[in-house]
C-alpha cells in the first residue's frame, strides 16, 4: 500500500520506540504512534510518510492494552516529559531493561546476555536452576514510588493566548509552553515558587520572554531542592541584567517568608543569547551562599545552579552503590572517574579506593568537586579539568599516572575515541561504564571487547520514571588469556600447586559473591576440595571426618565452587 498523510488505519502495538513512542506494523510498514503503549489497538491518522516507516497521531484506543493506566497528570499527552506515563510502572521497567537487552545484543554484540535474579538464577525458574552460562543482566532497580522524585526543574515563562504569565513545560518537539506549575514528577514546593514569581512579574510589569522577538526579561526559572536538607534554590534566567528585575529584592524576601530557613539561594544567571541553552555563564547572587547542600549515602555535596547533579537522589545512591560494588575496591586500588561532574560518584568511590582522579570540562563543576572533597575530609581525591580525551592520556603518558580501575559516567553521545583508547593502553583490571544512553554504551561496550575486556555483568537503575530514559551500570573486565602453557606438576615433589599457593579461601569466596550474590562457607570449599583430591594443609579450614556429624555442601553451591576452582586453575 501507498501509504500518505492524513491516512487513517488500525494497528496492534507490538512495541515502543526509546522516545516511547507505540509502534506497530500495517502491511509490513512500520508506524511510530505517540501515547499508544504496548498492547493497544488503536486507531491512528498518518501525519508525516517515510519510505519504509511513518509518524502518526493516536485518534483513539479501541482496545486497551492489560497495561495501560490512567496517567495522573491531565498534561501528560501534551507536555514532553513523562512520554509513557499511560503504562503501568512494572511494564515500563520491563520495556526499559529490554531496551537496554535490545541494544547490547544489537550494537554490541552480546549475544549472551541472560537474565537473572538478584541470586543469579534464571528469572521465573522453577525450584533451583543451574548457575547460568552467559553475561548475567540483574534486575532492573525501580523505584518504590515513581512520583515526586525530581530535586530539579527548570520551567520556561510565557504568556497564555489571553494575555496572562505563564509557566510550565514545552510540548513534545515544539517550545510551546503547557501552562503546568505542578508537575508531578518534580517537588510539591515549585507550585508556589512559581505563583509566587508570578504574581510578582505582574505586579511590577515585568515581561516574560518571547523566544522569535527575543524580547522579554525572564527567561526560565530554576528550582532545586535538596531531599536530606531540605534546601532550596531558585535561580531565574533573565535575558537582562538584574536591575532590571524590579524589586528583586521584593521577591527574595516572598520567597523567604514563604519558606524560612529552607530557602537557602537565591541567584540570577544572564542569558542574553539566541539560544536553546537555558542557563547563562553568569551568574549574579541575590540571597545565600550560591549554592545548596544535599547527600547521597553519607556522602555532603554543595550544588551551584550550574552544576549537574543527579536529579533523583534516591535511586541515585542505588546506582552508586551498584557502581561501587562493580569497582570492587579493597582499599589498594587507584582509580580514574571520567565525566565526573561536581565529584558524586568519585568521593563514593574514595571511601573505599587508595586515590581516585576525577576529570570533568566544567570549572565550576570541578570547583564544586574539590570543595566537596574538602566539605567531606576527603583527602585522596584529586580532579582535574578538561577533557577526558585530553586529560587522562596526558596524565597517564607523561605523569605516569595508572589505573587499577576506570569508572566513566558520559553525556548521551557516550566516550570519545582517544579516551577509549587511552583506557584500553592504561590497562586498568576493571571498567565500571555507567550509561544514560544504552544505545552509545553498547557501541563503547563492544569497541572496548575488541580490544581485551569482556562485559562480567549488567544491572540497568531506573531514574527517570514516566519517560522513556533509563541508566545503566556494566562491569567489564580484563579478559585473561586464551591460551596457557602445560606444564606436568609432581605432587611428590611439590608440597602444593601455585594455583593452590596463591588462592586463599577468602579470594574463592568473594570470587563467588561478587559474580553469583551468593555466600559460601570454609567448610564447602574443603568437602569440594576434597571431592576432587586438592590436599588438605593445616593452614587450610578441612572438612571434618566422615563420622562427625557436619553440613554437607547443597549440589547448587558445590557447582558454583566447582566454577571458581576452575577459575582459579585449582581444577580442570
Amino acid at each position: 500500500m501507498n501509504w500518505k498523510k492524513n491516512d487513517v488505519f488500525q494497528a496492534l502495538i507490538e512495541d515502543m520506540s526509546d522516545a516511547g513512542e507505540g509502534i506497530g506494523k500495517v502491511d509490513g510498514f512500520t508506524w511510530f504512534i505517540k501515547d499508544a503503549v504496548i498492547g493497544d489497538k488503536v486507531e491512528a491518522k498518518a501525519m508525516k510518510v517515510k519510505k519504509s516507516y511513518g509518524f502518526a497521531r493516536l485518534l483513539q484506543v479501541l482496545e486497551p492494552s492489560p497495561s495501560r493506566v490512567t496517567p495522573l497528570c491531565p498534561s501528560a499527552r501534551q507536555c514532553g516529559g513523562c512520554q509513557i506515563q499511560a503504562l503501568a510502572y512494572p511494564e515500563q521497567l520491563r520495556f526499559k531493561e529490554k531496551k537496554v537487552c535490545n541494544n547490547l545484543r544489537r550494537i554490541g554484540g552480546l549475544e549472551n546476555l541472560v537474565l537473572v535474579d538478584e541470586a543469579g538464577r534464571l528469572r521465573d525458574a522453577d525450584g533451583m536452576a543451574e548457575p547460568v552460562e552467559g553475561i548475567p543482566v540483574y534486575p532492573i532497580i525501580g523505584m518504590e514510588r515513581p512520583w515526586r522524585y525530581r530535586n530539579k526543574a527548570q520551567f520556561p515563562f510565557g504568556m497564555s493566548k489571553d494575555g496572562r504569565i505563564i509557566a510550565g513545560f514545552y510540548a513534545g518537539r515544539t517550545h510551546s509552553i503547557i501552562e503546568t506549575e505542578d508537575c508531578l514528577l518534580g517537588v510539591e514546593e515549585n507550585r508556589e515558587i512559581l505563583s509566587c514569581i508570578r504574581n510578582h512579574m505582574e505586579r511590577h510589569h515585568i515581561a516574560s520572554y518571547h523566544e522569535e522577538s527575543h524580547s522579554g526579561l525572564v527567561r526560565h526559572v530554576l528550582i532545586r531542592k535538596g531531599f536530606q536538607t531540605g534546601e532550596l534554590m531558585v535561580c531565574l534566567v533573565l535575558n537582562g541584567p538584574v536591575n532590571a528585575f524590579t524589586a528583586s529584592e521584593e521577591l527574595v524576601e516572598e520567597l523567604r517568608s514563604l519558606f524560612g530557613p529552607s530557602m537557602a539561594s537565591i541567584s540570577c544567571s544572564i542569558n542574553r543569547e539566541r539560544t536553546n541553552v537555558i542557563m547563562g555563564a553568569e551568574i549574579v547572587n541575590l540571597y545565600g551562599p550560591g549554592y545548596i547542600t544535599d547527600y547521597i549515602g553519607n556522602v555532603k555535596y554543595r550544588i551551584s545552579p550550574l552544576s549537574f547533579y543527579q536529579v533523583n537522589p534516591v535511586q541515585t545512591e542505588k546506582l552508586y552503590d551498584t557502581a561501587l560494588k562493580y569497582a570492587g575496591l579493597t582499599g589498594k586500588e587507584t582509580v580514574w572517574d571520567l565525566y565526573c561532574g561536581i565529584g558524586t560518584i568519585s568521593l563514593f568511590l574514595a571511601q573505599k579506593a587508595k586515590m581516585v582522579y576525577g576529570v570533568e570540562i566544567i570549572p565550576e563543576a570541578i570547583g564544586d568537586a574539590r570543595a566537596n572533597a574538602r566539605l567531606n575530609g576527603i583527602q585522596n581525591a584529586e580532579f582535574f579539568v578538561g577533557k577526558a580525551e585530553e586529560v587522562l592520556p596526558e596524565q597517564f603518558e607523561k605523569n605516569h599516572i595508572y589505573a587499577d580501575v576506570v569508572v566513566v559516567d558520559p553525556p548521551r553521545k557516550g566516550c570519545d575515541q582517544v579516551c577509549l583508547d587511552t583506557i584500553v593502553k592504561m590497562a586498568p583490571q576493571r571498567v565500571v561504564y555507567v550509561s544514560c544512553d544504552s544505545a552509545t554504551l553498547a557501541r563503547d561496550v563492544k569497541y572496548l571487547g575488541e580490544n581485551g575486556y569482556q562485559v562480567e555483568k549488567v544491572r540497568c537503575c531506573d531514574m527517570f520514571g514516566h519517560s522513556g530514559h533509563v541508566e545503566t551500570v556494566v562491569k567489564l573486565v580484563r579478559k585473561t588469556p586464551d591460551t596457557y602453557i602445560d606444564i606436568t606438576v609432581d605432587m611428590d615433589e611439590l608440597d602444593l600447586t601455585a594455583s593452590e599457593a596463591k588462592t586463599t579461601y577468602q579470594k574463592i569466596k568473594d570470587y563467588i559473591e561478587e559474580k553469583y550474590d551468593v555466600k559460601v562457607s570454609s567448610l564447602y570449599i574443603a568437602q569440594v576440595k576434597q571431592k576432587y583430591g586438592i590436599i588438605e594443609r593445616e593452614n587450610y579450614n578441612t572438612a571434618k571426618p566422615e563420622n562427625v556429624r557436619q553440613p554437607q555442601c547443597p549440589p547448587e553451591k558445590e557447582k558454583l565452587i566447582e566454577e571458581a576452582l576452575r577459575h582459579f586453575k585449582m581444577i580442570s
